[in-house]
């Protein structure tokens, strides 16, 4: 028996509702990201614009996000920030991949990470830039100085980076610490090395809050990249990233810069984020210290900043300086030159300029050139001393 043929059904709710519903959690997923992107709009425009806000900001929401998200990423001894780079750029090579088969939900996972990223970064930096400068909580005045004055102050850690040196016992083939004369041939720090550089990192910016308030309290554990590469094809010694509340630094460069920057970008983790108050107060932690290597790496590093700016003001006056350093010290100066000319390229041009609008971008309206204003603090921080 034949079955009779009938008219097709109309279509049912189900049917026709699939694809509203198909495309329910991208619209939900898009709608939270607008909302992330407006709250850092509005977050980044009370920080610029409302007096005081960013200050209150810094000194109150900002230590919540460095005791919670930064005691975290602490218990990891990787750097979450780099192994999150790796992850983020396999995520977003899968979207792309799907962009041609499902270009809303691809589009949509693309837009919540630009959004999260763009909060994560306006909570855990970009309001930080508009805060009260620490030489201004400190009551640092800074005065024109004239060369004569810049020579004196040149002259102090020259002395005191010969003294050091006489401090450090770096005989055998176990590096105790860091390794003054280095060269090509030196050895990288093992991973012990750089766990105890970590540790006095942290202990010398916490001897350096009590003379400071603003910058005691905790300090996460700062932490070497994997892949150090990363930064020094950029030229660059470290990185705070403020999506994981990490100090991150570069283990593959020059030994003597590791200690500075170690303290250079545990500073930020104190919500100060211009980049000569950060050098200074590292500055002020390592030759504070009561490790030789890392009064060493402070001394030799402000010298770098004072010589650099004595060099342009008066060139023979510095050659006269240079002569006074320990030999070990000039080599070290030479081999820092050296690593870093190897770097020289389209890839690091491109990263200054990036950094420079970067800067500009966020309150430091001298782009790299804010680098340089360390020796203004320096010299302040002495005459204040005297």
């Amino acid at each position: 028996m034949k079955i009779p043929s009938i008219f097709p059904f109309p279509p049912s709710s189900h049917t026709s509702g699939a694809p509203d519903r198909d495309r329910g959690p991208q619209v939900r997923l898009f709608a939270i990201s607008l909302v992330l992107a407006a709250a850092s709009a509005v977050l980044g425009a009370c920080a610029r614009m409302v007096p005081g806000f960013a200050h209150t900001y810094s000194i109150t929401v900002y230590p919540v996000l460095v005791n919670t998200i930064g005691r975290f990423s602490s218990i990891f001894p990787f750097s979450l920030s780099e192994a999150g780079l790796y992850l983020a750029a396999v995520f977003c090579i899968l979207n792309l991949l799907f962009l041609i088969k499902k270009p809303l939900a691809a589009l949509s996972h693309l837009f919540f990470l630009a959004c999260l990223l763009l909060f994560l970064y306006t909570a855990g930096c970009g309001i930080n830039y508009y805060r009260t400068p620490f030489s201004y909580e400190a009551g640092m005045v800074m005065e024109q100085s004239s060369t004569g004055e810049l020579y004196s102050h040149c002259l102090l850690p020259t002395e005191q980076i010969n003294n050091t040196l006489t401090e450090t016992d770096h005989s055998g083939d176990a590096l105790k610490g860091l390794y003054p004369g280095q060269t090509e041939d030196t050895p990288l720090p093992s991973a012990a090395m750089l766990r105890e550089l970590g540790m006095e990192g942290v202990k010398s910016m916490k001897g350096l809050g009590t003379a400071y308030p603003q910058l005691s309290g905790y300090y996460p554990y700062p932490k070497p990249l994997m892949n150090p590469r990363l930064l020094s094809i950029q030229q660059l010694c470290g990185i705070y990233s403020p999506f994981t509340i990490e100090a991150n630094y570069n283990r593959e460069m020059p030994y003597y810069n590791i200690p500075h920057t170690i303290c250079h970008e545990l500073s930020h983790l104190k919500g100060f984020m211009r980049e000569d108050e950060a050098n200074f107060i590292g500055y002020l932690a390592c030759i504070g210290s009561d490790s030789p290597d890392f009064r060493y790496s402070g001394y030799l590093t402000g010298w770098v900043y004072a010589g650099n700016a004595l060099a342009k003001a008066d060139l023979e006056a510095y050659y006269g300086l240079y002569g006074r350093l320990a030999p070990e010290a000039a080599r070290d100066l030479a081999w820092n030159n050296q690593f870093w000319d190897r770097f020289d390229g389209k890839v690091a041009e491109a990263s200054t300029q990036l950094n420079d609008r970067y800067l500009k971008a966020n309150n430091q309206e001298d782009g790299v050139r804010s680098y340089g204003r360390m020796v203004d603090l320096m010299l302040a921080y002495y005459r204040d001393s005297q």
